[in-house]
């Protein structure tokens, strides 16, 4: 038996799973507001109490950076020790690993019907693979083919330098520079709040009139991206449209750069909570035109397959895997 959890700033996920000839079968699952709790051991305790269950093992896909075993997430105040949580579960060890290299671990475990293929590629597409998601923040990992098999590995590239291609672009990037007191990363506009940075950018520079009915909504709201998103694929007022416009051009630039430094010729693959809310827009073609403005590049982005991840239970599946590999 082992317990595998996805630890995202928003939410948590968290499942047993029973592992049986190799194979993972999940047994409970709840998911948790990250921000109703202090920390992820007071979670594991609710989780478990009444459970009765004999774990061996368990892996977290956490939403920050780990060093020595320890998380420190960026959108949420926590600290996660693996000493102390393999304290708190009585099991040897504990795996933590960073949120999106979770998600490449649970890829082999999708099936067809969990994609949606924004570009078919090559045939013969072999090689590492990207992995990149825009949720609360802005994940990236990648998946090293060593010509047997995948080595998924995290890196923190959403925190990488905003890298503007036009005049509107370098406008956004001089807003954000005076907000946030000089550097601006990809995640400032390519995440939940990136899409709000957006929206903010174009009404305070009055690129686009906020109607009122719009500005008394996203008062009372708290989740104000999901509002913007909401109105902008449905058409319902041009300052939104545009915002959702430029963050799924955003995307598509991203998600190339990623693929270009880990030259991911077996595909890239989009995660995270937004992309299945906003799946008609990253398939009308918006996306693909800026993943492929790549300049002298594009023959070799253009043979990459680019699959958008459906199921919201890839990185707590990956924990698992990572969990039963670590127990073999």
């Amino acid at each position: 038996m082992i317990l595998a959890g996805d630890v995202g700033g928003t939410k948590v996920n968290l499942a047993s799973f029973e592992v049986r000839d190799g194979k993972l079968t999940q047994v409970a699952f709840e998911k948790f507001p990250s921000r109703e709790f202090s920390d992820l051991e007071s979670i594991t305790r609710k989780f478990l109490d009444g459970k009765n269950l004999k774990l061996q093992g368990a892996s977290f896909g956490v939403a920050g950076a780990i060093k020595n075993g320890v998380a420190n997430l960026t959108n949420l105040k926590w600290i996660v020790d693996s000493k102390n949580l393999a304290k708190e579960l009585r099991v040897p060890s504990v795996g933590l690993l960073n949120d999106l290299e979770a998600n490449a671990y649970g890829i082999s475990a999708l099936t067809e019907n969990d994609f949606v293929v924004l570009n078919a590629g090559s045939k013969d597409a072999v090689g590492n693979v990207a992995v990149i998601a825009a949720g609360t923040g802005l994940g990236e990992a990648g998946m090293l083919w060593d010509g047997k098999r995948f080595h998924p590995f995290a890196c923190e590239g959403g925190h990488s330098d905003f890298a503007p291609r036009t005049d509107l672009d370098i406008a956004l990037l001089q807003h954000l520079r005076a907000q946030f007191g000089g550097r601006v990363s990809w995640e400032r506009v390519l995440s939940g709040i990136g899409s709000v940075n957006i929206y903010k950018f174009l009404r305070d520079t009055k690129r686009c009139e906020e109607p009122a009915w719009l500005a008394e909504e996203l008062k009372k709201s708290d989740n104000p991206a999901a509002v913007i998103t909401t109105a902008g694929l449905e058409g319902k007022c041009e300052i939104c449209v545009k915002a959702l416009d430029i963050f799924v051009n955003y995307y598509g630039e991203e998600a190339s750069n990623l693929a270009l430094k880990i030259m991911s010729l077996g595909g890239v693959y989009i995660g995270g909570g937004i992309a299945p809310k906003i799946i008609s827009k990253l398939a009308d073609g918006q996306f693909m035109k800026a993943f492929l403005d790549v300049g002298r590049m594009k023959w070799l982005v253009e043979a990459m397959p680019v699959k958008v991840i459906l199921n919201d239970k890839t990185a707590l599946l990956g924990a698992a895997e990572h969990a039963r590999l670590s127990l073999v």
